[in-house]
Parts: C-alpha cells; structure tokens; sequence
C-alpha cells in the first residue's frame, strides 16, 4: 500500500513540476507546392529552424503538393483546424482579400525579393482585417512576370496580335494590352504553345523551366515594366498559435523575419535557374524601348484605377496601400 502511495504522489509531483516543458508540441504544415519545389524547400528549412532553435520542442510535419488541403482550401483549412499552419496564395480566393489584391497589381517589381519584402512591410504597417482569422507568419512572392513568346515582340502592337495565355489578375493585364487572354492551367500551356493555341504565355521565368515552357518558346520579352506577382502567405491557426509557449512565440517570430529574404531569396534562385535554361536552349532576350515600356505602364494604369476604386468603396484603404506600394518600389530601385 505504502509503495503504491509513493507511486502515485512521485507521479503526481513528475506531472505537476513543469512536465509540459518536455512534451513535443507537433504542428502540421499544409503546402501547395510540390515536394521538390524550391519553395516548399525553404518552408521545410524554416521548419527545421524552429525545430533546432527550440531544441526539439516544436515538431513540423510538412504535406506539400495538397496532400492535406487543397490550394484553393488551404487558407480555411487553417482556420478551421485541418492543418495548424498553410502557404498558398492569396488569389487562390480573389475576393476573399480585397485589401490585399494590391500586392499582385502590375506595378513594376523587379525580382521575387523586394515583391516578398514589400508585401511584409504593408501587412505589418496595415494589419488588414482580412487576415484576423489567423497568425500570419510570414509572406512572399515570386519574381516579375515576363512575355515567353514563339513570335518576335518588340512593341505593344505587336504583343495585342498574339492569342497570350493568362489566368487571374494577369488575363486582366492581357486584355489592357489589347488581345483576349487564353486561360487555362499550366499544365496545359506547353502543349498549347507547342501547337500553336497560343502565341505566348504571361509568367514568370521561373516557369520556363519547372514546367519546361522554355522548350517551346523562342522569345522571352522584358515586360518588368508591368512586373506582378503572386503574394503568398505562410499562417497559422490562430488558437494553435495562442496555445504556444511565450517563449517558443518569440522563437517562432525571430526565424520568420529572418525567412522572408529567404524565401524571396529561394524565387529569385528559381528565376535565375530559368533564364539559364532558356539561355541554353539559345533562345533570344528582347528589352523593350523606353517608349513601348511607357506604353506598357500606361495601358495597366486601368487596372490600378480599378483596384483604388473598388477597395475605396468597401471603406479599404486601397489608395494608401497602392502609393505605399509604389513609394517602395521607388525606394528599392
């Protein structure tokens, strides 16, 4: 009887003297990219990171290619509690982000670095509504989208004759050019330019070669006068994030600084990659004239009146955040 008593209070003083500090706290990470992509390669060394640094109290067990939650989900499912964190992109739910639709206009970003960096700098400066429901980690974007054409381009006359592949914001950015976009996946887009569907596809270099679209194009056109990206979010749930430790918070917050120049780091890498394989496939460069960049800038000027307007209208600072945006892009250069 005696033993059994010591037992039972040796038990009881193990789980009443800070036994918590010892449990593994296990996280999920919902990721739509695939495996071997370079961005889910960067999320995977965060992970890693915080693991280290929180010598082994924080366990990421990463399901990358929407293996947990589709891309389209991911951002609920992190709400609801499928995965305690997600990254996917915010125009997989145009409309859900109003505020945030800014970060993808055709502003003029010049590499996948200073686009993550901006969209970090407005969601700090704002804290938009829209992202309340969660923890927001960190964001990114990738690199400025570029015109790989099978025809020569060297003018905006000669960019509304092609038949463009684009979805999303960038279809919007193919019609200011005056030609109808063509949508559809990216899956389908090599076996569109390949025979002839389309003359060109709106993206960023990276895509040349992760989808080796490279291989049927000859012209890649500087079009960064007009350079969008695509913004995408790594957040948590937010009740998750409340249950952590302060400490294990504040380890969590110091590696995410430190990850937003490496994962814009990680886009840049993939369009340098990009270019090299289009480079060795000897296809030719083209840069615009000052001229037909002007012209460029002029045509998307619409779909920045468009943004203001309709984010003015739902009482959204979308005027402020669009001269901040551009404030920066001027500071960067």
């Amino acid at each position: 009887m005696k033993r059994a008593l010591i037992c039972l209070v040796a038990t009881a003083l193990f789980f009443g003297t800070g036994c918590s500090q010892s449990e593994t706290i296990t996280l999920s990470y919902s990721i739509f990219f695939p495996a071997t992509h370079a961005q889910t390669l960067a999320a995977e060394q965060w992970a890693k990171e915080v693991e280290t640094r929180t010598d082994g109290r924080v366990k990421i067990i990463m399901y990358p290619g929407e293996t947990l939650s589709k891309a389209p989900q991911c951002y609920d499912g992190v709400v609801s509690g499928i995965s305690d964190i997600g990254m996917s992109a915010f125009a997989y739910t145009r409309g859900r982000f109003p505020l945030l639709e800014a970060l993808d206009l055709p502003v003029g970003y010049p590499d996948g670095i200073t686009a993550t960096r901006i969209a970090n700098k407005i969601v700090q400066k704002y804290q938009p509504a829209e992202l309340s429901e969660v923890k927001v980690l960190y964001l990114h974007g990738h690199g400025p989208g570029i015109l790989a054409s099978r025809k020569p381009v060297k003018t905006l006359k000669d960019i509304s004759s092609l038949k463009i592949r684009a979805t999303g914001l960038s279809a919007k950015i193919v019609s200011s050019f005056g030609t109808v976009p063509v949508s559809m996946s990216q899956g389908e887009t090599y076996e569109a330019l390949q025979k002839g569907v389309v003359d060109a596809t709106l993206c960023p270099i990276e895509t040349l070669k992760g989808w080796k679209q490279g291989e049927v194009i000859n012209y890649v056109v500087d079009t960064r006068a007009v350079g969008y990206t695509t913004a995408m979010y790594a957040v948590m749930n937010k009740a998750k994030w409340d249950s952590l430790p302060e400490d294990i918070q504040k380890i969590i917050e110091k590696v995410n600084a430190e990850w937003i120049d490496k994962q814009g780091a990680a886009w840049d890498e993939s369009d340098r990659e990009g270019a090299k394989f289009v480079e060795s496939l000897g296809h030719e460069f083209i840069s615009l004239d000052p001229a037909e960049e002007a012209a460029l800038v002029k045509a998307v000027e619409p779909i920045l009146a468009e943004y203001v307007d309709a984010t003015e209208a739902k009482g959204l600072p979308g005027k402020a955040v669009l001269a901040d945006i551009q404030a920066m892009l001027k500071e960067a250069k």
